[in-house]
């Protein structure tokens, strides 16, 4: 139950304030269409606003309604999120709307315990859509409102732990008002991201410094507490990239790895059953590059051969064997690609 603590509805009533006096017009924050929603909601999930506001205006373009949405190949759903990682979001969120098109007639649960059910949706992305799309008194607690609440009220409880979720969790649901849940939960997201911010926060214009915790203690720096337990490993790649007459080599990753249903190239070492001619054109020097993902530190080198007109046949034929693609040039813009190969593929062009 709802707290009636004094500091509690200054502290609700100061940040529905402060949103009402800063507002930022975003296409999902002008419907309560739950799928327009949950489509925001997924694309925004570890991604900034500004970043995931194209990808958001291209996906209800494609797809206005979650039917178009479960209707389209999996691959093209992959091409349209093309750049903006984590592919498994763009995977579940199409086996989502599978789901719902087919088991559900099309209609999304109305409610955080039901919504939460669903592939790919979490008790923020829940919390978000009943909130907003259906006024249930559900908080939404993500990176910002952490933040927030860990400043404002002193709680030095890490917020990677079980125990610290539940903490934030409780307390939010504490102070979200009942006759405003999905404004309250917006005003918490948008002040954690504009004005109490993780590195030099606008301290000097917050309408909660004469109460805020860590304000006062000049503790600023130090909250919320985040224990990283993640490693991050470094792993090398070495694509072979094999031209031969207008084509290319390509493969499409499995499952069990990253980039699941992307389109990379063959990694060395291979054999090839014209490795005489693939020696003299082959580049010797490759082309390097670094990418970083959430887990891992990936090395990458690049090594280009052009291979002449007469050894297409034995390259068709060794790639069916060996499991890989063989497209026109011109037709890799259309297949789903990580970042990576992007990067070098555009480098590659200028």
């Amino acid at each position: 139950m709802k707290s009636k603590s004094p500091e509690n509805q200054w502290f609700s009533n100061s940040i529905i304030s402060w949103y009402r006096e800063n507002p930022r017009h975003l296409p999902w924050r002008e419907t309560q269409d739950p799928y327009l929603i949950w489509l925001s909601e997924i694309i925004l999930q570890q991604t900034r606003v500004a970043q995931g506001l194209p990808y958001f205006e291209a996906f209800s373009k494609a797809y206005p309604t979650v039917h178009q949405l479960a209707a389209a190949p999996e691959e093209e759903v992959l091409r349209l999120w093309q750049g903006l990682g984590y592919y498994s979001r763009a995977r579940n969120m199409h086996a989502c709307a599978n789901y719902i098109v087919e088991k559900l007639d099309g209609k999304f649960p109305d409610r955080y315990a039901t919504l939460i059910l669903l592939k790919g949706v979490g008790s923020y992305t829940a919390a978000a859509i009943s909130s907003f799309a259906f006024g249930e008194v559900q908080a939404v607690v993500d990176g910002n409102v952490f933040r927030v609440l860990a400043r404002y009220f002193g709680i030095a409880t890490d917020i990677n732990s079980s125990s610290g979720k539940k903490e934030f969790e409780a307390l939010a649901n504490q102070l979200i008002p009942v006759n405003a849940p999905g404004e309250f939960n917006q005003a918490m997201m948008d002040f954690g991201s504009r004005c109490c911010t993780p590195t030099n926060p606008n301290c000097d214009t917050c309408p909660l410094t004469r109460s805020c915790f860590a304000y006062q203690n000049e503790l600023i720096n130090s909250l919320p507490v985040k224990i990283n337990k993640t490693k991050v490993k470094e792993r090398i790649l070495n694509y072979l990239v094999i031209t031969c007459a207008g084509h290319l080599v390509v493969r499409k990753r499995g499952e069990g790895d990253i980039w699941t249903g992307l389109y990379d190239f063959p990694q060395s070492p291979q054999t090839f059953p014209w490795q005489g001619n693939l020696q003299s054109e082959t580049t010797l020097f490759p082309k390097k590059y670094r990418h970083l993902l959430s887990h891992q530190r990936i090395l990458a080198s690049f090594w280009e051969c052009s291979l002449s007109e007469e050894n297409l046949p034995n390259l068709r034929d060794w790639c069916q064997n060996e499991g890989f693609d063989l497209v026109v040039e011109q037709e890799i813009d259309g297949l789903p690609k990580p970042k990576l190969i992007l990067r070098y593929l555009t480098d590659r062009e200028n």
